[in-house]
C-alpha cells in the first residue's frame, strides 16, 4: 500500500471541506419545493456528514466508495458533494475500464427518473440536467489529473533515461579519451623498459637516454591520470579547467616522440590551411595516428610506419597509418585491453566519418576518412591532451 504524504492528507482534507460546503450551500435550491419533516431532515444531513467523513477512505477503496454515496445520492441530497469527490478519485486514479462502469452506474439514476414519472417538471427536468453535468465535470475533471500524472511521469521517466544516458556516454568518453592517452605514453615507457631489460650493456649513453624517457613518460602519465580522477571527482555541475587540445599541428611533435623511442616514422602532412581545420577534426586526426603509432609499437616494434594525412576543406581529409606486418610475434608483446580500434570507431563515427583497418599485402593499414567540419559537435574532455 503507499505511505500516505503530508500533501496527500491536505487534499483529503480539502475534498472534505469542499464537499461539505458543496452540499450545504447547495442545499436550499436543491430542497425547495420538497416537503420534510424534521427528523428526515436530519437524516439526510446526517448520511451527508458520514459521506463526508468517508472520504478519508477514497484512497483505499475508491471503486466502492464510489458506488455506495452513488446509490445513497438517489435517497439523499447531502451526500451529492461526497458522491462528486468519489467519482473524480475513481477517473484519477483507476483504469479506464472501472471508470467507465462508474460511470454507466452514475448514468442509470437518469432512466429510472423517467420510468417513475412519465411528466416531468420543469425544476426536475433542470435537477436532472444539472446533475449530469456536475457528474460529467467530476469525471473530466479526473481524466484530466489523471493524463497530467501520466504525462510528468512519463516525462520523469524520460529524464531519468536521458540522465543514464549521459553518464554512460560520459563514461565511454573518458573511457575512450584514457586509453588514448595513456596508452600512447605507457607504451613508450614499456618499449624503453624492454630495451632495457634485453640489453643490459647497452652503452650508457643510451640507458641513460632511455631512463629519461621512461621518467618522462611515466611522469606524464600519471599527470594525465591525475587530471581524470580529478575531473571524476568533481561535484556535479562543475566544469574542468581547461587544457589545450591537440591539433594537426601537433602531429610532428607526435612523431618526434615515437622517434624517441627508437620507430621509424615517416611523416607526410599534405593539408591545405592545416593551422585552421576545425579543432575537432584536428583532435580526432590526431587520435588516429596516436593509436596507429601506439599499435605499431605493440605488434611490429621493429617495423617502418608511414603516416600520411592529406586533403582540404573541400574533399575533408585521409589519414593512413601504414606498418609493415610483423615476420613472427614480438618477444615481449606489450598488453592491452583490445579496446583501442574499437574506441577509436566510435571517434571517427561521431565525427561523420569512416574508419578502416586491416591488411593490405604484406602491410597493415589504419586508414580513415573525416569530413573537414563534422555536423555533429563533437566535445572534447577538458583534461584530455
Amino acid at each position: 500500500m503507499t505511505r500516505t504524504t503530508t500533501r496527500d492528507r491536505a487534499a483529503d482534507l480539502g475534498f472534505f471541506l469542499f464537499a461539505g460546503a458543496f452540499s450545504v450551500l447547495t442545499a436550499d435550491n436543491a430542497l425547495a419545493g420538497r416537503e420534510l419533516s424534521e427528523g428526515a431532515l436530519f437524516a439526510d444531513q446526517l448520511a451527508g456528514g458520514l459521506a463526508c467523513a468517508a472520504l478519508f477512505l477514497r484512497r483505499r477503496w475508491p471503486v466502492q466508495l464510489a458506488a455506495a454515496l452513488l446509490v445513497a445520492g438517489s435517497f439523499s441530497h447531502f451526500v451529492t458533494g461526497p458522491t462528486l469527490v468519489a467519482i473524480f478519485t475513481v477517473a484519477a486514479h483507476r483504469p479506464p475500464r472501472v471508470t467507465r462502469w462508474t460511470a454507466a452506474l452514475a448514468a442509470a439514476p437518469g432512466p429510472l427518473l423517467l420510468l417513475r414519472q412519465p411528466e416531468l417538471s420543469e425544476s426536475a427536468v433542470a435537477s436532472g440536467i444539472t446533475y449530469y453535468a456536475l457528474v460529467t465535470c467530476a469525471f473530466g475533471w479526473g481524466l484530466y489529473t489523471r493524463s497530467r500524472h501520466r504525462l510528468i511521469a512519463e516525462l520523469h521517466d524520460r529524464a531519468e533515461r536521458a540522465g543514464t544516458e549521459a553518464r554512460r556516454q560520459a563514461r565511454e568518453d573518458i573511457a575512450r579519451e584514457m586509453h588514448d592517452v595513456l596508452a600512447h605514453r605507457l607504451s613508450l615507457l614499456s618499449v624503453h623498459a624492454g630495451a632495457l631489460e634485453f640489453r643490459p650493456d647497452a652503452p650508457p649513453e643510451d640507458v641513460r637516454r632511455a631512463g629519461e624517457v621512461i621518467r618522462a613518460s611515466a611522469h606524464q602519465a600519471l599527470e594525465d591520470l591525475r587530471e581524470i580522477i580529478g575531473v571524476l571527482r568533481l561535484p556535479t555541475g562543475e566544469d574542468a579547467p581547461e587544457r589545450p587540445q591537440p591539433t594537426l599541428r601537433d602531429l610532428p611533435r607526435l612523431v618526434e616522440e615515437s622517434r624517441g623511442a627508437g620507430m621509424r616514422v615517416d611523416l607526410g602532412l599534405r593539408v591545405d590551411d592545416d593551422g585552421e581545420a576545425p579543432a575537432a577534426t584536428g583532435r580526432t586526426v590526431y587520435r588516429i595516428v596516436q593509436e596507429g603509432l601506439t599499435n605499431a609499437r605493440k605488434h611490429a616494434p621493429d617495423a617502418a610506419v608511414t603516416v600520411t594525412v592529406g586533403g582540404g576543406p573541400a574533399e575533408g581529409l585521409v589519414v593512413e597509418v601504414r606498418n609493415a606486418l610483423p615476420q613472427g610475434a614480438p618477444a615481449a608483446a606489450i598488453p592491452g585491453a583490445g579496446q583501442g580500434l574499437a574506441g577509436l570507431a566510435e571517434r571517427v563515427r561521431l565525427a561523420d566519418g569512416r574508419l578502416e583497418h586491416g591488411r593490405s599485402g604484406g602491410d597493415f593499414v589504419l586508414r580513415a576518412r573525416l569530413p573537414w567540419a563534422p555536423a555533429r559537435h563533437v566535445p572534447a574532455p577538458a583534461w584530455s591532451r
